[in-house]
């Protein structure tokens, strides 16, 4: 499996938007379409919450903490999954990266990227 990597992150208002990407060394086309993958975050002192995925087949699903204000998406031409944020919050701020997900599961295997920071500020 390729090594994961996130770019994107940055300091933000409250209320303010980022985009955050995520792609995978050398993956082929057929190994890109087959792959669920999550968006995680974890804070200081926190345990690491999936905060976003997408399926295979397209099928999304939101952790009910960024639901209505983050959206995740691929873009198969360019191989890139993608965490749009909206509406930051300072409860936002963490460290986000990408993590390959087992079919139609939660469960995640292999390494994750190293991540990208997010800060909010009030």
């Amino acid at each position: 499996q390729g090594q994961l990597r996130e770019s994107g992150g940055g300091l933000v208002q409250a209320g303010g938007s980022l985009r955050l990407s995520c792609t995978a060394d050398r993956i082929i086309t057929s190994t890109f379409w087959a792959t669920d993958m999550g968006w995680f975050r974890q804070a200081p002192g926190n345990q690491p919450e999936l905060v976003a995925r997408i399926t295979s087949s397209g099928t999304t699903d939101y952790a009910d903490s960024v639901k209505g204000r983050f959206t995740i998406s691929r873009n198969n031409a360019r191989k890139t999954w993608y965490l749009q944020m909206n509406s930051l919050k300072p409860d936002d701020t963490a460290v986000y990266y990408c993590h390959r997900l087992q079919s139609d599961s939660t469960v995640s295997y292999g390494s994750p990227g190293q991540g990208t920071q997010v800060t909010v500020s009030s």
